[in-house]
Parts: C-alpha cells; structure tokens; sequence
C-alpha cells in the first residue's frame, strides 16, 4: 500500500510541475536564472576549491592522520571518529553540503561505520561564515554587528546537536582503534598505510578529484534551479500564502508576528530568499527576526536537504537522522538567538553608538569585499573549471580508446 501510494505522490507531483510550468512560463524562466546565477556566481567557485583540496587530503592520508591526533577529542564529546574533526572544519569554512559530500567519502573509504556516519553528518553541515556575515548580515540586514550574533547561534547550536547525537545508536560497534596511545608518529604511520592503499598515480588523483568535485557541484546546480523554481510556482499558485496563514497562527501563539511567516515558509524551501524577506519586514523589534532566520539557517532548507539526500544514497548512511537534526539544531539556534540577543547584540549595539568615532558605519562595508570579489569572479572561475574537467574527460577517453586498439 506504501508503495502505491508512494508512486501517486511522485507521479503526481510531476504533473504538478509540468503542468505549472506550462501555466507560467516567463515566471518560471526569471526563477531558474536567478537560480542558476546563484550557482554560478557563488556556490560553484565557492565550493569546488574546498572540494578538490578535500579529495585529495583524504587519498594522502591527511585526513587518516588527523583522525589520529584528534581521536582523544572527538570521540568523548561526539563519539566519532578522529577524522570527524576534519569533516567539521571543512563544513563549516565551506558550508552546505561539504559535511555531508565529506562524510559519504569517508564511509566508502571505511574510516566510517554507518551509525558514525549518521551522528557526523547530523553536525557538520553548516552555513560559511561568508555567506552569515556577508549575505544575510551585510547584504539583507546592513547590519555587521548582527553576522556575530547569528554565526555564535548556528554554530554553536550545531555543537549542541553533535553533543545530542552522540548518544544516537551508541549500542553499535564503533571504529575505535583499541590502542589508546595516541603519538604524532603513530598519526604519520597511518598516513603512510593509507597513502600506499591508494596505488594511483598523482595525475590519476588529482584528475579524479577535479571530476568527482564537479559532478558533485553540477548535482547541486540542478537542485538549487529546481527548488528556485518550485518555490515560485507554489506562491504564485497561492499555496504559499494559505500554508504562511497556519503558521502565522501558531506564531502569534508563541510571541512572533504573524508577518514573518510567509518569509519563514519560503525559507523552508531556499535560505537565501527567506533570510531576504524576513530582513525586509518593518517590525518594532527585531528579535523575532534574528528568532526566524536563526532557524532557518539551521533547518538548511529543503534545497539544501534534497542535496544532501542524493549525496548520501550514495552509500548506506540514512537520511532521517540528519533531517531531525536540523530541526533540533533550528530549536537549539532559536534559543540560542533568544538568550543571546541582548549581551551579544544589544548592549553591542549600545556600546557602538557612544564610540561612534571608532565604530562607524563605514566599517561595516568590509564584510562585504570577498563576498562582491566572489560574484565578480565567480563565473570565470566556475567556466574554467568546467573547461579543465572537459579537458580531463576528453584525455581519459582518448587515452582509453588508444589502449584498446592496442590490445586488441
């Protein structure tokens, strides 16, 4: 019966689409290249770089090493696996969803058990700090001051869930290495194992590298087009504003104003667009606002999810840990902007108006220098890179056709 009724849905909602996009055309065209200019103005240069200096820590064996050094840490606080540590800092300086193409390349290469991969990957994928600080705090809310406050939010309730899922299956076997000795040359003989388990040449590496990366980011390109694109059609068809309405009812209920939740629900789909129309709303306070985009921020958005769902089917991880994840991390980031607001942002904000001399408003202007450089380059980069993996594809097949008629 699941089944059936699985395969109705996803017919159904096909048709849906098909059916909307032929009723709005010119709108759905202005939503896919706003879509695809966001892919390829900042998320394609932004993350490949992060994603082949990845591939290639992992196949030297850096990352086995650090896994080593840093077992003593992130085993007791998020019983994982040392290499976890490397996971949490690349998703975080590169943002969704580096955590989640990290952790699947981890448990293929085993340093993962299934269960481990599941707590990792429920707490490594986060917003960069350039896009909280450049975009949302700059750029929506020209508010320099305020990127503290949301980035202390989401990161610190993301370390809150990676405490939480500690516990999430800790009857299962772990990869714990049983010598509790733990020495920089015990880390470099690991290194050295792992580096000689991978017997491709430099060349190989690196060309892999390149076309995994790629694939990953073209993935990603075409999710982002497509829920920019789902996300209009819903409010053009007045979806949007009849769910927005029950959720404006259970916001007055806690204390938010009712006009945040059509913002919140478009949020709910891409970060971007709500995190924009949430700053754009003229309230009394702007607490609730902080309240709404520090969840969103930490839901990661349906987009983000879809993202991180067809990267883990790549391997056995389950989704559902990672989905309730975010919801608790979005709990544990609202709370967070709730009891924070006021040390963090408040009495900041009163501390700047008496040193207005040193604290400018001109100031605030520097936050957003790498994120314009980003968009100014940004596409040269990304049309290189595909350029290059072309190339590299190109050569493969070449080469490969010459050894066949060589053989042959």
């Amino acid at each position: 019966m699941n089944s059936k009724f699985k395969s109705i849905l996803f017919a159904g909602t096909a048709i849906f689409l098909a059916a909307a996009l032929i009723t709005f055309p010119d709108e759905t065209l202005k939503a896919s290249i706003r879509g695809l200019n966001m892919w390829w103005e900042i998320v394609f240069p932004s993350l490949l770089p992060f994603f082949i200096t990845a591939e290639l820590l992992i196949g030297f064996g850096v990352v086995r090493f650090i896994g080593v050094v840093c077992e003593p840490i992130m085993r007791p606080l998020f019983n994982v696996p040392g290499s976890g540590s490397f996971v949490w800092a690349m998703g975080m300086a590169s943002g969704y969803p580096s955590g989640a193409k990290l952790t699947t390349r981890l448990r293929q290469e085993k340093q993962l058990t299934k269960i481990e991969a599941e707590r990792l990957v429920s707490f490594t994928n986060a917003s960069n700090p350039l896009f909280i600080f450049g975009a949302v705090s700059v750029g929506f809310f020209h508010d320099a001051q305020l990127g503290i406050l949301l980035a202390v939010c989401h990161y610190g309730g993301n370390t809150l869930v990676g405490l939480c899922m500690r516990f999430y299956g800790k009857d299962t076997k772990s990869t714990r290495d049983k010598k509790n000795n733990v020495s920089f040359y015990t880390a470099l003989q690991a290194l050295h194992r792992t580096r000689l388990q991978d017997s491709r040449p430099f060349g190989k590496i690196f060309g892999d590298a390149v076309i995994h990366s790629i694939e990953t980011l073209l993935m990603i390109g075409g999710f982002i087009i497509m829920f920019s694109v789902f996300n209009k059609l819903i409010f053009l068809l007045g979806i949007s504003k009849i769910i927005a309405a029950g959720i404006a009812i259970l916001f007055t209920m806690i204390g938010i104003p009712g006009e945040l939740a059509l913002p919140f629900f478009s949020g709910l789909f891409e970060i971007t667009l709500g995190a924009q129309m949430i700053s754009q709303q003229s309230l009394s306070h702007m607490l609730p606002q902080v309240i709404v985009v520090s969840f969103i921020l930490a839901f990661n958005g349906f987009s983000v999810q879809a993202q991180v769902a067809s990267i883990l089917a790549e391997s056995d991880i389950s989704f559902t840990p990672y989905f309730f994840a975010r919801i608790l991390h979005g709990v544990f980031a609202s709370i967070l902007a709730l009891l924070l607001f006021k040390p963090l942002y408040m009495d900041k904000q009163a501390f700047e108006w008496k040193a207005v001399s040193v604290f400018s408003p001109e100031t605030d202007l520097h936050w957003l220098v790498p994120f314009e450089i980003l968009k100014e380059i940004g596409p040269y980069i990304t049309l290189f890179s595909l350029a290059a993996a072309a190339i590299i594809l190109i050569n493969r097949l070449t080469s490969n056709q010459s050894n066949r008629r060589l053989y042959k």
